[in-house]
């Protein structure tokens, strides 16, 4: 066992209160180990006049601190679980997930007024395609305005930029102690969430037995059964932030459920299914769920938006 590490995170509130909950359980464990944290500014931080789907790319809140990761210059990453590609880089795995946080998105509504309330054309926060996709579904005529910044600034933006409400992860918000902020959590009917939100990710390198050794015991046997079927779903559709993809499992009575999304920008088609299995089997599940999708319409919104993303 090494006598000290460093855990590598984004700076935003959030990020630290991650990482430093690690911290507290690697040394509660270890009491003996020293844990330090460094804060890595990541592209997606840099950027914050322009919304995540337009940015373009892949781990955009993740890729500068795998590279300290693969370079040494730190043990640990801690990330989102919901930031996190598709495809890891060589040299580096996920070490452990560890329980998850709740995994729906909240509305923080202005009046406190609930959803189903809200005006036709009332003005609503968030950069997420797959948030905005659903809410059209539902309300086609919202006027949906991009919302970027970490989530004190996006509380801020409610008042200062008259949004009648905006859309947050419920983890967050929670892990926060900001949940009396919250008007409503939005039913997974009607909202389902993006792969991986609520739970978090340690990333560690391969072949490092000692990291390896100090971070298992934080990981939650059901959550990362859940969380590999949500991201082989994912990983199906190459999905990324340019894409209105969501997925959620769950164990159930030993078996793995998964629920899938595609939706077109527009929320005028929605594709989604269901599909349980052996916890096992839990990456083929969500190919397989992926699959049906594509076969029943998603492949041809998903070219589209590809087509789109490169004009």
């Amino acid at each position: 066992m090494k006598d000290s590490m460093i855990i590598g995170t984004r700076g935003s509130k959030l990020a630290l209160w991650q990482a430093r909950w690690v911290q507290k359980v690697l040394t509660s464990n270890h009491s003996s180990l020293k844990v330090e944290i460094h804060t890595i500014k990541t592209r997606g931080d840099k950027i914050l006049d322009v919304p995540l789907a337009k940015v373009g790319g892949k781990g955009l809140f993740v890729t500068e601190i795998e590279n300290a990761l693969i370079d040494g210059r730190i043990d640990l990453a801690v990330h989102s679980m919901k930031d996190m590609p598709g495809l890891i880089p060589a040299g580096l795995r996920i070490g452990a997930i560890p329980a998850r946080e709740s995994a729906e998105d909240v509305l923080i509504s202005y009046n406190d007024t609930p959803f189903l309330e809200m005006a036709n054309n009332a003005k609503i926060g968030t950069s997420s395609l797959r948030r905005a996709a659903q809410l059209r579904a539902i309300k086609p005529d919202l006027n949906i305005q991009p919302l970027r910044g970490n989530l004190d600034t996006r509380l801020e933006k409610l008042k200062r930029e008259r949004f009648d409400a905006i859309v947050l992860a419920a983890a967050g918000v929670k892990r926060l102690g900001l949940e009396n902020r919250i008007s409503e959590y939005l039913d997974m009917t009607t909202m389902l969430p993006a792969v991986g939100q609520g739970a978090l990710c340690i990333e560690i390198r391969e072949n490092d037995p000692a990291i390896e050794a100090a971070v298992i015991a934080l990981n939650d046997q059901k959550t990362s059964i859940a969380i590999s079927a949500e991201r082989a779903f994912l990983n199906r559709l190459e999905g990324g932030c340019q894409t209105p993809i969501a997925a959620h499992a769950q164990m159930r009575d030993g078996r793995v459920h998964l629920v899938g999304m595609v939706a077109s920008i527009d929320g005028r088609q929605i594709f989604k299914q269901s599909i349980d299995g052996s916890p096992k089997a839990a990456v083929n599940i969500g190919t397989r769920l992926a699959d049906q999708l594509l076969d029943q319409g998603a492949r041809d919104i998903l070219e589209l938006l590809k087509e789109s993303a490169n004009a």
